[in-house]
C-alpha cells in the first residue's frame, strides 16, 4: 500500500527540480550576461528579482484559482508557460526581452508551491505530510547543488543561451509527464481501494465540497501571518544565496569562476540532506506518539535559528570558513522548510489550503524580490557582502519570533462564518 501516493510526491519533486534549474540559471550566467549586455551589479540585482515580481503578484489570485479549479488544470497551464519563458530567455536579443522572459517565468512558476502543498493535502494523511513535502522542497536545494556546477560547465563550453534552452527542453518533458500522470485522488484510476481508504480520512480532498474562506478573512489570522513571516525570513536567505553565492565566492573570496560553480554546490547538497531529514524526522517522532504541534514548532524554530550562521560568513576570509557557515545557515533553514510548507494544509479551513499557500508564498516572493536587489545595492556601495549577510540575519530573528508568538499551536483555523 502506498505506491501511488508516493509516486505523486516524486512527480511533484521532479517539477520543483526542473523549475529551480530555471532559477539558478541566472546566477550562473551573471558574468556572461555582463559580457553580452553590459549590465552592472545593480542591474543584475533587478534582473534576479524580476522573476519574483510577477511570481509574487500572482500568488494571491493563484491561491484562489487553485481552490476553485484544482491542481491538475492550473499545473498544466503553469508548466507550459514556464517552458516558453526558458526558451524566450535563450533567444533574447537584449536586456528588455530577457527581462520579459524572466517576468513570464514568474507567472508560469507562481502556482508551484501552493499547488504542491494542496496536492500533498489531497494525497497524504497529516502524519506523512512532513516527508512528502520534504521531497519537493529538497528538490529546490538539490537543483542548486547539481544545477550550478552542471549549468556552469555547460555555459563555459557552449554559452549561456544553450543553458537556458536546455532548461526549456527539460520543462517540456516535465509538462508531458505531469499531463500523463497527475490526477487528484478522487479521479485517479490507478489508486487502489485500500490506499484510497487510507488517505481519505484526513485528506484535503474532503474540502472539494467545502466553500473556501475569503482572502480577507485568512489575512486577518495570526497563524497565517506568523507562518508567512517565518517562511519569508527563510526565503530571504535562500534567494540571497541562490542569486549571489557564485559571485560572492568569485569576487569576495577570489575563487576562479569554474571552482566557484563547483563550490556553490556544497551548501546546497547539505541543505538537500537536512531538508529530507527535517521532513522525515518530524513525521517519525509524530508517528511514535510525540505531540505533533510541539514537534513541528521545535523543528521550525530551531532550524530557522540556525539560519543565523549567515553572520559567520560575513566575517569569513577563507572559502572553507565561508562554506562551513553558509552550510550551517542554509542547512538549518532547509530542515525547517518542509515542516513550514506542510502547515498550510493543517491550519487552513477546509477548502482554503490554496489561499493560505498563496499568502505564504506571496510573503516568500517579497523576500525573493528584496534579497537580490538589496544585496546588489549593498555590494555596489560597500564592495563587501558583510551588511548583506547581517540584514538577512535580522530577518531570521524576526522569523523565529513570528513562529513563537504568532503561529502558536499548529491547529486548524475555524472557517469563516458567512452571514446571509
Amino acid at each position: 500500500m502506498g505506491l501511488r501516493r508516493w509516486s505523486i510526491a516524486w512527480l511533484l519533486a521532479a517539477g520543483v527540480l526542473v523549475n529551480y534549474f530555471d532559477r539558478v540559471n541566472l546566477s550562473v550566467s551573471h558574468l556572461a550576461l555582463y559580457s553580452t549586455f553590459g549590465i552592472s551589479d545593480i542591474a543584475f540585482g533587478y534582473l534576479s528579482g524580476a522573476y519574483n515580481w510577477t511570481y509574487a503578484l500572482c500568488q494571491l489570485p493563484v491561491g484562489l484559482l487553485l481552490d476553485r479549479l484544482g491542481v491538475k488544470r492550473i499545473g498544466r497551464v503553469s508548466i507550459l508557460l514556464w517552458s516558453m519563458a526558458s526558451f524566450g530567455a535563450a533567444i533574447s536579443p537584449g536586456v528588455g526581452s530577457f527581462l520579459g522572459a524572466r517576468l513570464l517565468l514568474g507567472v508560469g512558476e507562481a502556482p508551484t508551491f501552493p499547488a504542491n502543498a494542496k496536492a500533498i493535502g489531497y494525497w497524504f494523511p497529516q502524519s506523512e505530510r512532513g516527508l512528502a513535502t520534504s521531497l519537493f522542497d529538497a528538490s529546490a536545494k538539490f537543483a542548486s547543488a547539481i544545477g550550478v556546477p552542471v549549468l556552469g560547465l555547460l555555459l563555459l563550453r557552449v554559452g549561456w543561451r544553450w543553458s537556458f534552452a536546455m532548461t526549456g527542453v527539460l520543462s517540456l518533458l516535465y509538462f508531458a509527464l505531469f499531463w500523463r500522470f497527475y490526477r487528484d485522488p478522487n479521479e485517479d484510476p490507478d489508486l487502489s481501494l485500500e490506499e484510497r481508504t487510507y488517505i481519505a480520512d484526513e485528506s484535503e480532498q474532503r474540502a472539494v465540497a467545502a466553500p473556501p474562506s475569503s482572502l480577507g478573512y485568512m489575512l486577518r489570522q495570526r497563524k497565517v501571518l506568523g507562518l508567512a513571516l517565518g517562511l519569508g525570513s527563510y526565503n530571504y536567505v535562500f534567494y540571497l544565496l541562490l542569486t549571489w553565492l557564485p559571485s560572492y565566492l568569485s569576487s569576495a573570496l577570489h575563487i576562479d569562476l569554474l571552482h566557484s560553480f563547483l563550490y556553490t554546490g556544497v551548501p546546497w547538497l547539505i541543505a538537500t540532506g537536512t531538508d529530507l531529514l527535517g521532513g522525515w524526522g518530524s513525521d517519525a517522532l509524530i508517528q511514535r506518539g510525540w505531540n505533533a504541534s510541539r514537534v513541528r514548532k521545535t523543528v521550525l524554530v530551531c532550524g530557522t535559528a540556525f539560519g543565523l550562521g549567515i553572520l559567520g560568513a560575513s566575517n569569513a576570509h577563507t572559502p572553507t570558513r565561508a562554506l562551513i557557515w553558509i552550510s550551517v545557515s542554509i542547512g538549518g533553514l532547509a530542515a525547517a522548510a518542509p515542516v513550514g510548507w506542510s502547515i498550510p494544509s493543517m491550519i487552513a479551513p477546509l477548502g482554503s489550503v490554496g489561499t493560505v499557500g498563496g499568502i505564504v508564498n506571496f510573503s516568500n516572493q517579497i523576500s525573493g524580490i528584496a534579497a537580490p536587489i538589496i544585496t546588489g545595492y549593498l555590494v555596489a556601495a560597500t564592495h563587501s557582502y558583510v551588511w548583506a549577510f547581517r540584514i538577512s540575519a535580522i530577518y531570521v530573528v524576526i522569523g523565529v519570533l513570528s513562529y513563537i508568538f504568532l503561529l502558536g499551536e499548529i491547529r486548524q483555523i475555524a472557517p469563516e462564518i458567512i452571514r446571509p
